[in-house]
């Protein structure tokens, strides 16, 4: 405790030197970090503590290339960078970034990412003989990737149209099981290559990309998997995602979300890590896994301060084999969590949030609202 409170006041002091602090409130805030210094960025702590990979770290940076703009009630984002890396006790690490711009008023959208990752992690279910809902595989991932979308506003509208491509080279062992690990080999070969080209549609009416505070925000996204772009295996994935921010009174906003992933038209044998899967807090990624896979969630904001929210969320996923079979059962996660408007010129807002579900807990360092 003593270290901390020590720490507190050097930062506060650094912060006071270096232009941290807001005059309008006296509080941390890094808008003029962002704004006004070539080089200034947004320090985002990783604190790893998914249950599938187990405990770790690491930092990104996140940089923001001027100060956005208001038009027709929303805020514009400038353009965004953002790189950095990571690892965990279990030997897992990785390096990755990205970029994000508009143009036109925010009538044209492009995102690009990459990045490495050597990923060990226990998988499920599966295709290739060795998975059980109840007995996981370790597995071994390595690989690099990357992928970019294009989006082009209808006219006026919050209507979006747009393309994606994908691109990834991996290769999955099994790690401790000789015999599984060989029967993987022989399936699907020393490496594996995923190419895809997709359709994308949104609808976005939301006032700020960082912490919206109102509006609706939907997406559907049609991937083609396949041989024709370079890819070792043929397989499409449909994926449809939902968001509604709900002020209820000037303290009080509650968000909603749901997902929902098909898989469809795959080959006989697919690489593990190909299939959908729930992502909650509080769940271990890749731990339910199905051809068809969905998600919903709430989450009640409370603005303690004009800085602080308090933050209570639950959420509810079912992986199967076919839709028909969605939410027969379903896994079922919730916790808390809190958020600190770190740059108030652009509503950039970062915190923590402890999750938990049936025999699993962990805690996420989040920028934005989590959903």
């Amino acid at each position: 405790m003593k270290r901390l409170l020590l720490l507190t006041a050097l930062c506060c002091g650094q912060a006071t030197s270096a232009g941290l602090i807001d005059p309008e409130d006296g509080m941390l805030d890094m808008s003029h970090n962002l704004e006004d210094k070539p080089y200034g960025f947004l320090p985002i702590p990783v604190v790893i503590t998914e249950p599938a990979i187990g405990y770790g770290g690491g930092l990104f940076g996140l940089f923001l290339h001027g100060k956005g703009t208001q038009a027709n009630g929303r805020f514009i984002p400038p353009a965004m960078t953002a790189f950095g890396g990571g690892g965990t006790e279990n030997g897992t690490w990785f390096v990755g970034g990205g970029h994000r711009r508009t143009w036109q008023e925010d009538h044209i959208r492009y995102l690009i990412a990459g990045g490495y990752a050597d990923i060990n992690l226990d998988i499920y279910s599966g295709d290739v003989a060795g998975f059980s809902r109840n007995k996981a595989i370790n597995t071994e991932t390595q690989g690099y990737g990357g992928m970019h979308k294009l989006l082009f506003r209808v006219g006026d509208s919050p209507v979006f149209l747009g393309a994606s491509q994908s691109w990834s080279k991996a290769d999955i062992a099994a790690k401790n099981n000789p015999v599984i690990d060989r029967v993987w080999q022989r399936v699907l070969g020393d490496d594996s290559t995923s190419s895809s080209l997709g359709v994308v549609a949104e609808y976005d009416t939301t006032d700020n990309f960082f912490w919206p505070g109102q509006g609706v925000s939907l997406s559907g996204e049609y991937q083609f998997y396949g041989h024709f772009l370079g890819g070792d295996y043929r397989y499409d994935l449909l994926t449809l995602d939902g968001k509604v921010f709900l002020p209820l009174n000037p303290t009080w906003t509650l968000s909603l979300a749901g997902n929902y992933q098909m898989l469809s038209q795959q080959d006989q044998h697919l690489p593990p890590m190909a299939r959908p899967y729930i992502k909650l807090r509080g769940i271990s990624s890749y731990r339910y896994q199905g051809d068809d896979v969905s998600t919903v969630q709430a989450q009640l904001g409370w603005q303690v301060t004009p800085r602080w929210i308090v933050q209570g969320f639950v959420g509810a996923g079912s992986a199967e084999d076919s839709a028909s079979d969605l939410y027969t059962s379903a896994e079922v996660a919730w916790g808390t969590g809190f958020r600190y408007l770190i740059a108030r010129e652009y509503g950039l807002h970062t915190g923590v949030d402890v999750a938990f579900s049936d025999h699993e807990q962990a805690v996420y360092f989040n920028v934005g609202s989590g959903l």
